[in-house]
Formats: C-alpha cells, sequence, structure tokens
C-alpha cells in the first residue's frame, strides 16, 4: 500500500479492490485534476475526502501512477548525528528533513547527499539504508505534478556551524533530540510523518 498527499490528505493506493469508507478509483481510469481540485474543495471546507486507487498489480499500479501526472525525483535524509539528534529544517512555517530535486542523471543516493549538504551545510554523511518512497502532489507554473523522493538513514559525525539554504526558503536547521523533534512533527507534513516512528507520534 502506498499513500500520495495532497496537502495532508492521503490518497491510498493498493492491490485491494476496496477499501471501506473510500471512492475506489480503478488507477486506469482516474483523472488526476478531478481528484485533487475535489480534495482542495473538501479541505477549504474541512471535509474529508477518502480516495481509493487500485491496480491488482503493484508493480503497474505504480506504473500507471506515473503516467498520470509529470514526475519530479527527488533524494532526501533523516540525519542522525553522534548525539542520536535529528536534522531538522524550517521552511514555509514548518518542519522539514532536508530533500529536493535530483539532477539529470543522478542517482538518489547521491543527489540526496548532495542535497542534504546544500540545505543545511551539514558534510560527512553516510547512508545507513534507504527508509521508504514518499508521493505527494504540488503545483508549480499553474500544473499539479507528483513528487517522488527516496528517503535515506544517514549519519555524520559533523559537529559544525549549521547554514541554511535561505535561497530556498530555509530559515533555520536544528538538530533536535526526541522530545524536541516529537514537538517538531506536530507541525510538519504528514508524508514526513511517515519516517517516523510510533514513539515520535504520540
Amino acid at each position: 500500500m502506498y499513500k500520495v498527499f495532497v496537502n495532508n490528505t492521503p490518497i491510498i493506493l493498493s492491490t485491494k479492490k476496496t477499501i471501506d469508507d473510500y471512492e475506489t478509483i480503478h488507477i486506469k481510469d482516474v483523472d488526476f485534476s478531478i481528484v485533487i481540485r475535489d480534495i482542495l474543495k473538501k479541505e477549504s471546507k474541512r471535509e474529508e475526502a477518502k480516495y481509493h486507487f487500485y491496480h491488482k498489480n503493484e508493480d503497474k499500479l505504480l506504473a500507471e501512477l506515473y503516467t498520470k501526472l509529470p514526475v519530479v525525483l527527488a533524494g532526501g535524509g533523516k540525519v542522525y548525528n553522534a548525539n542520536k539528534e535529528v536534522l531538522f529544517i524550517h521552511r514555509n512555517g514548518k518542519w522539514d528533513l532536508p530533500k529536493g530535486k535530483a539532477e539529470k542523471k543522478e542517482d538518489m543516493e547521491t543527489a540526496a547527499i548532495r542535497e542534504v549538504e546544500e540545505e543545511t551545510g551539514v558534510t560527512g554523511l553516510e547512508i545507513i539504508k534507504f527508509l521508504y518512497k514518499t508521493f505527494h502532489v504540488f503545483k508549480r507554473n499553474g500544473e499539479f505534478r507528483l513528487k517522488v523522493t527516496y528517503w535515506f538513514e544517514m549519519k555524520t559525525a559533523y559537529s559544525g556551524v549549521l547554514v541554511p539554504q535561505k535561497n530556498e526558503g530555509i530559515m533555520k536547521v536544528k538538530w533536535k533530540n526526541s522530545k524536541k523533534a516529537k514537538k517538531a512533527l506536530r507541525d510538519s507534513y504528514a508524508n514526513i510523518r511517515q519516517l517516523f516512528s510510533y514513539e515520535y507520534l504520540t
């Protein structure tokens, strides 16, 4: 199962034919612009939109998803320092994790490390493992697009100055222990919260 976020509203993607209380549409029949506008309309009225897209084959489910909107590939990092603190950035009034668009022919690991370095000033990054792939819809130049972000757990011994990339709208960069991370996640994005274990979210 996957979730595609429109703001903080998840669209469920799965190989199940139905999910209780969700409007189910075969992925081949989806008109994303109609679905997105309905979600945004309901959000403005504080109503809940529940959409479920399905295909019996998981590979084809994702392949069809990628035909529905222009896809932007990105890499990001959930970075730990020697004190087991997590690296956060503050942008657009929300706490987030460093991430950014992959350059042409750049693999996701390289993109993730480069973006973390550029957005935070942190160096000496080492990838521990691949974590998760998140999906969210955004609008650029009047067009809806699908951002697919590959997230990696990283570690670093860096203890130097943190430098927010202000030309990318980043106002703060902070290391946060579990207590402060838990607080930051309350003022973050649903797709970012997916990357954290239960104890951070309760």
